[in-house]
Formats: structure tokens, C-alpha cells, sequence
């Protein structure tokens, strides 16, 4: 009895959270190596950085996938599920009490004696209520619920920070898909000009057989081009289809019901102006990913507390109230109390070294999650960087090859002009088509992969969850 009245006196007046207090890392001052390339500049990214490229169709399609995205209601049903567990994990410092309450119908039957020494059989029936309500009380001396708790709003946090990255992702394959599907309008409209040029030759190229100034073999030829740009048609429609069918999915449409003007968009959206990208140390407090591997680490430092607390007894206070009454008229008046108080001790024996293997193991996971952390900081670096690299020698590239199509048209044109002048042979023309074509698609690539390395920096930095919709529509499906 003297032990059990002195031991929770120690632990009472300690009353710590036993296992690693958790600080956040300070992260030192960062610089993108690639933040002087062509078309940015250190301005702060916009929340809402897709209205950067000024294109009305674009702001719609991402609005409406950040409302209808299935997985972003998916996110924020896991983030629903995180807050039910922070609030299990927050009863855990607040008494339990449960009631009942049980009904008797007794009946027996026993020998007794009347006053004369006479033995007698008698039975005797009645009926017993007996209400009752239980409480108890964990003491939290070692801190484990506390421990709990932190590790139950850390893995909120995170919820909520995968919720964010789900925005950031949905936001860009938007986008993406748009412009692809955009780029793909584009060169089937400069596939159609070029069947048109070559329909216009193969005329020209018939009328001069027939005048005994041209051959059978180039009208062949010609109809050949005719062919070939023919074929180039079906295959740029079918791949714009399938960005649209990609569209649909991503706003939560059927691919049969999308109605956004992209479906017959041809010109690939590009921003006039500098995109911005701000700095470094920007980027790592907005990246999403980051805050959920953080917290993924403050978490797992906790369930290191929780586990050491396994390791010793815990003490529980327990108390019992109830009634006992033959009716329930009587209760309350004529009913017997009862009632019942005291600590309970209990103490699982480290005898298998099962608690000590899960400590193990906790700190295991918190050693994984600290490298996990360090991994994404320089993924998000990483991710960055070749974003702005990418972007710098799309821009590059996109102006050098708008100069070769310029060039190669005015050849193109003088070179028809000299053809129907007897100038120029067949075989000239043929080659200055060629290359004007050839040009031309390639000015339309480098303009789609300069937009498409714009998307994909924008991604990289992190933006976009800052005004999306509420949790709470999204978890609904509204």
C-alpha cells in the first residue's frame, strides 16, 4: 500500500511529455542559379499564376478543375478523415463516461421454518433496476496523449498540404493539356494550309503539263505532296482529341460533354510579359510538398514520444455510481447507492521487447522522414532549375526557328513566283515547299514547347492552392 501511494507522486510532479521535442529546420538563403533566363523575371508568382497567359478559356478550365477535380475530392475526403483522427486523438485528454442500466426479474424458491419449527417450501419473486454510470481518466504524467495529439494535428497539416499539392498539380495539367491541345489546333490548321498550297501546286503543275512546258513526272510528284499532306491531317486531330478527352477528365466532365473553347482552339496562348518567379527562399515556404514532408517529420517525432510512453505503467482513475431499486417509482427515493473510486494501475512488461522494438521502429520512420524532407528541398531545387534551363532554350529556340519560317516563306513565294515564270524548275519548287512546311511546323513545336516549359516552371514553383475552393464543396462533390 505505501507503494502505491508514493509512486504517481514523482511522476505527478514531473509531468513530461517524454521523446523529442520537435523544431522546425531553418533553411539558409537560396538562389536559383537559373533565375537570369530569357522570358522571367524576380517578380512574386501570382496566386493565380495561369491568368498570366491572359486567356480567358485557360481561367475557366482550371477554375472549374479546381471545383470538380475527382482527385482533389479525393484529398480533401483524406483531409476530412485526418480532422475526425485529430479530434479521436484530442478526446484522449477528456474523461470517458459511459451508462447503463440493467433490469432483474428475480425468482427462487427455499426451505424455511415458521414459528413452530415447521419446514415449508415458499417462493419468493421481485424485480431489480439497476441504473449506473461509469467515468474515467487517463493521467497523461509521460505526455503520450500529448504526443498523440501532436502527431494527430501534424498529419492534418499534412492532409492538408497533399490537398494543396493535389491544387498544384490539377492547376498545371490543366494548363498543360490546354496548350497542348491548342498546339495541336495549330498545326492542323498549318497542316490544311499546307495541303491547300500543295492542291494550288498540283494544279498549276498539270496546267503547264498539258501547255508541253511541264511532265507527267512532276504532275506525280505533285500529287504525291498532295497525299503526304493529306496524312498529316487525321494523326494532329486525333492526338488535339485526345488533350481535350484529358481536359474532360481533369474538370470532372465526361469526355463526351466537354464544351470549353479549346475544343477549337488554334493559337497556343503565350504571356507578354516576363513570367514571374520570385526567389528561392519563396519558393520553399510555397511549395506544398515541402510543408507535407515537414510535417510528415514533426509527426513522426512525435510517435517517438508515444512510443516511449508505452514503455512505462499508466495510472487511470476510475469511478462508479448506480442505483438499485425493486421499481422505478422507487428510484431515487427508496434506492440502495452504490458507488466505487480509485486508481488503476496497469503496466504492459517489456517481457518480449515488443514496446522496444516499436520505439525502434519510431525512430527508424523519424530518421526516413527527415531524409524524405531533405529529398523534396532539393527535388523542389532541382525541379526549378531545370524548369527555368528548359524554358530558357525553348525561348531560344522558338526565335530562331520564327526566323526560319519567315525565311523559308519568302523563299517559298519567290520561288513560286519564279516557277510561273519558267525560272525555276519543278524540282526547285518542290524544294522551297518542302522546307516552308517543314519550317512551319517546327515554328509551331518550338511555340508549344516554350508554352508547355512555362506551364511546367509554373508548376515547379508551387503556386496555385492559395484560392481554391473550400474543402468542404470539394469533399461533397459540389
Amino acid at each position: 500500500m505505501k507503494l502505491f501511494l508514493t509512486l504517481p507522486l514523482p511522476l505527478l510532479l514531473a509531468a513530461c511529455a517524454v521523446g523529442p521535442d520537435y523544431h522546425p529546420a531553418t533553411l539558409p538563403p537560396i538562389t536559383l542559379a537559373e533565375s537570369g533566363g530569357q522570358g522571367v523575371a524576380p517578380d512574386p508568382l501570382p496566386d493565380r499564376w495561369w491568368q498570366v497567359f491572359e486567356d480567358k478559356a485557360l481561367d475557366d478550365l482550371v477554375d472549374k478543375a479546381l471545383r470538380h477535380n475527382a482527385d482533389l475530392r479525393i484529398a480533401a475526403a483524406n483531409l476530412q478523415k485526418a480532422r475526425g483522427s485529430l479530434g479521436e486523438a484530442r478526446a484522449g485528454l477528456v474523461p470517458e463516461a459511459s451508462a447503463q442500466a440493467q433490469y432483474q426479474r428475480l425468482r427462487s424458491r427455499a426451505i424455511v421454518s415458521d414459528r413452530d419449527g415447521n419446514l415449508t417450501a415458499r417462493t419468493f419473486s421481485g424485480q431489480l433496476y439497476s441504473p449506473a454510470m461509469d467515468a474515467s481518466y487517463e493521467l497523461d504524467l509521460l505526455g503520450g496523449v500529448r504526443r498523440g495529439i501532436e502527431a494527430a494535428l501534424a498529419d492534418h497539416a499534412r492532409a492538408a498540404a497533399l490537398l494543396d499539392a493535389a491544387r498544384v498539380s490539377v492547376a498545371g495539367d490543366t494548363a498543360r493539356y490546354y496548350v497542348t491541345a491548342c498546339a495541336y489546333g495549330a498545326q492542323v490548321a498549318v497542316a490544311r494550309d499546307t495541303l491547300d498550297l500543295q492542291r494550288r501546286t498540283l494544279t498549276l503543275t498539270q496546267a503547264r503539263e498539258q501547255g508541253g512546258r511541264g511532265t507527267q513526272r512532276d504532275v506525280a510528284q505533285a500529287k504525291a505532296l498532295v497525299a503526304q499532306a493529306e496524312a498529316q491531317i487525321p494523326t494532329l486531330e486525333a492526338e488535339r482529341r485526345a488533350a481535350l478527352y484529358a481536359l474532360a477528365t481533369l474538370t470532372g466532365e465526361r469526355p463526351e460533354a466537354l464544351t470549353s473553347p479549346a475544343t477549337t482552339c488554334a493559337a497556343i496562348p503565350a504571356p507578354r510579359q516576363p513570367l514571374p518567379v520570385g526567389d528561392g527562399q519563396a519558393l520553399l515556404a510555397r511549395r506544398p510538398d515541402l510543408r507535407a514532408a515537414e510535417r510528415q517529420l514533426a509527426g513522426d517525432m512525435a510517435r517517438i514520444g508515444m512510443a516511449k510512453a508505452d514503455l512505462y505503467p499508466k495510472i487511470t482513475l476510475l469511478g462508479t455510481v448506480g442505483l438499485n431499486a425493486p421499481s422505478l417509482s422507487n428510484l431515487g427515493a427508496a434506492a440502495t447507492t452504490t458507488y466505487s473510486a480509485g486508481p488503476l494501475i496497469s503496466w504492459s512488461l517489456p517481457l518480449n521487447g515488443a514496446p522496444r522494438a516499436r520505439l525502434r521502429q519510431a525512430r527508424a520512420q523519424a530518421d526516413a522522414a527527415l531524409a524524405g524532407f531533405d529529398k523534396a528541398v532539393l527535388t523542389a531545387l532541382q525541379e526549378t532549375e531545370q524548369a527555368l534551363a528548359r524554358l530558357d532554350g525553348a525561348a531560344r529556340r522558338e526565335d530562331a526557328l520564327n526566323e526560319a519560317a519567315k525565311a523559308s516563306e519568302q523563299a517559298a513565294s519567290l520561288t513560286q513566283t519564279r516557277f510561273r515564270a519558267g525560272s525555276d524548275n519543278f524540282l526547285q519548287l518542290l524544294d522551297a515547299q518542302r522546307s516552308l512546311a517543314s519550317a512551319r511546323g517546327q515554328a509551331i513545336a518550338a511555340a508549344s514547347d516554350r508554352a508547355l516549359a512555362q506551364v511546367s516552371l509554373f508548376k515547379a514553383l508551387g503556386g496555385g492552392w492559395q484560392e481554391a475552393p473550400a474543402v468542404e464543396r470539394l469533399a461533397a462533390g459540389k
